[in-house]
């Protein structure tokens, strides 16, 4: 069964960041894609793994002009101590009252057993292109942005 905000505008957010700051997240005001991506919980070993590579892809991501987020349940201390530890290159945000996981309709994953791990590819007008719903295949998010990148690429007429 198709995601039900797929083809439709993404819901805007705001969210306490890593520091403790509000963060607003409008999908489609700045004028490029973002990918956005739930993980089950900070310092584990397949989040960590997941928001290492979306790290490592930044640099890949900013040639084609492409914000990254990413939204966990864990308080913004947890957070904090995550980007710091990692190293990580782009918002991480606090949805410790699950609203973002509401409004983006990302459920449990493992049978219910835990937080769903879900990346959104939102084109630069704020629509979901698509979904990639995987909760152990957490090395696999990153690529599903990259390809998405490249097809948006090709889509845009070049000057």
């Amino acid at each position: 069964m198709p995601h039900p905000l797929l083809n439709k505008t993404a819901p805007s957010l705001t969210l306490p960041n890593a520091s403790g700051e509000q963060f607003t997240l409008e999908p489609g005001k700045s004028g490029v894609p973002t990918a956005l991506f739930f993980y089950p919980a900070a310092g584990t070993y397949g989040c960590t793994k997941e928001a290492c590579e979306f790290r490592d892809a930044v640099k890949v991501f900013k040639r084609t002009k492409c914000e990254v987020v990413g939204v966990s349940q864990d308080a913004v201390a947890k957070q904090k101590k995550f980007v710091d530890e990692q190293g990580l290159n782009y918002p991480v945000l606090s949805d410790a009252s699950g609203e973002a996981r509401k409004a983006y309709s990302v459920g449990k994953g493992l049978m219910g057993l835990t937080e769903a791990r879900v990346t959104f590819f939102i084109d630069s007008k704020g629509i979901v292109r698509d979904v990639y719903d995987s909760t152990l295949n957490f090395s696999a998010h990153s690529k599903f942005v990259s390809k998405w990148l490249e097809k948006v690429e090709k889509e845009t007429p070049s000057m």
